[in-house]
């Protein structure tokens, strides 16, 4: 197995331990010890994601600094696997529900060092940006799906086996990273020069504020879209994680095409098109009369996001050097989990007081506005394809 595919192995097995939770998550937190309603839940996965966003950066600029990414690529992956396992160690020996949320702290301090810089790795390696990222953006679509499909039966079963499978993952996760050659810069980047050196492109704004607001829509759906499917359609955890994986798999499927289309055509168009036709279906969910209709329109959620996100992975790699891609990545990944946060938030606030469908135009609406607001700057920072890179990809 070559680098690209056991990277992109690290990257899967990440995602498939956090989409375990989210189908049977009502049932996962009560059994920790949270009480009933969308408050412990929405606490429960933000207490994860806060550590992802102080901590990205940090183990972005710690690769560079150092020069070497794989041991801190497994040492965030171990440090996870301990983590998920300690969850329902502790609840079972009667340990409170905040001491709960303390441990998914660590555990997202540790886990965004395995997921971040195994992204970064798939950067650094050489056969084209887009096509490094379609391999990323598969891992993370085909774990997601996954993740859903049988964390919805696995919650089912026990509330506690999402977390003892999640923590087995990521124990894969760290072997996998071990056997990959090492392809941290050169000389690496002084400690003190990463911030001013991420001030100075600011060009990354854009591809940060269009990974902000996707992940933005992905935590909506991870919390709210859920709750949405299941107190809608009268539907239980193993369909609602069916109903994830129908958004899924057309995501992971398409990926790593659509990475070529962006290095065959530019990446104008699958971000800015990619993003107002996925705000528009999302808005569309919540008017669906049925559940097949609405099942049918987050396949076509999962078509859309797949142009969107390796286009606008590849837009850091276009803008940085390779000696910078550790912070870079690191900055996509810290506005990526501010969006999950601000998903579980204004949607969970957003529904508990105005209710689904005003939640579901405030995501799709995000959408669309950042398209409509980015797109020149999009066109203007972009890449234009050659005749070269049109032969090469097509």
């Amino acid at each position: 197995m070559t680098e690209r595919p056991r990277l992109a192995l690290v990257v899967w097995s990440v995602l498939v331990s956090q989409v375990l939770l989210y189908p049977g998550l009502s049932e996962t937190v009560a059994a920790l010890g949270g009480t009933a309603g969308i408050l412990s839940e929405t606490a429960f996965l933000v207490a994860e994601f806060a550590a992802f966003v102080v901590c990205a950066t940090l183990w972005g600029a710690a690769s560079d600094s150092l020069g070497s990414r794989r041991p801190l690529v497994v040492l965030g992956a171990v440090g996870g696997a301990g983590s998920y396992v300690a969850v329902p160690a502790a609840a079972t020996v009667g340990a409170p529900f905040g001491a709960i949320l303390t441990l998914r702290v660590v555990g997202g301090a540790f886990t965004i060092g395995a997921f971040s810089l195994a992204i970064t790795m798939l950067m650094d390696l050489s056969g084209g940006h887009g096509r490094n990222m379609g391999a990323a953006g598969t891992a993370i679509g085909f774990g997601a799906a996954l993740g859903s499909v049988s964390g919805g039966a696995l919650s089912t079963v026990d509330p506690f086996a999402p977390l003892y499978a999640g923590g087995g993952l990521l124990g894969v996760a760290a072997l996998v990273a071990a056997t990959v050659p090492d392809s941290g810069p050169g000389g690496g980047l002084p400690v003190g020069s990463v911030i001013e050196g991420v001030r100075s492109r600011p060009t990354l704004l854009v591809p940060y504020a269009f990974g902000y607001i996707d992940r933005l829509t992905a935590g909506f759906f991870a919390l709210v879209g859920v709750a949405y499917f299941r107190e809608t359609f009268a539907i239980g955890a193993a369909q609602a994680g069916v109903t994830l994986a129908l958004f899924f798999l057309p995501f992971a499927a398409l990926q790593y095409y659509a990475g070529l289309v962006s290095d065959r055509v530019g990446r104008f168009l699958p971000v800015v098109a990619g993003s107002l036709l996925y705000g528009v279906v999302i808005v569309a969910i919540a008017a669906a009369p049925t559940y097949l209709v609405a099942a049918g329109l987050m396949v076509c959620c999962g078509v859309c996001g797949a142009f969107i996100s390796p286009a606008t992975m590849a837009l850091v790699t276009d803008i940085v050097p390779g000696s910078e891609r550790g912070v870079a990545m690191g900055g996509f990944n810290v506005f990526g989990s501010l969006g999950m946060l601000s998903g579980f938030l204004v949607g969970g606030v957003v529904t508990s007081v105005y209710g689904y469908l005003p939640a579901f135009l405030v995501a799709g609406g995000l959408e669309i506005a950042i398209a409509l607001v980015a797109s020149r700057s999009v066109r203007r920072i972009a890449p234009q394809p050659t005749a070269g890179d049109r032969a090469e990809h097509g």
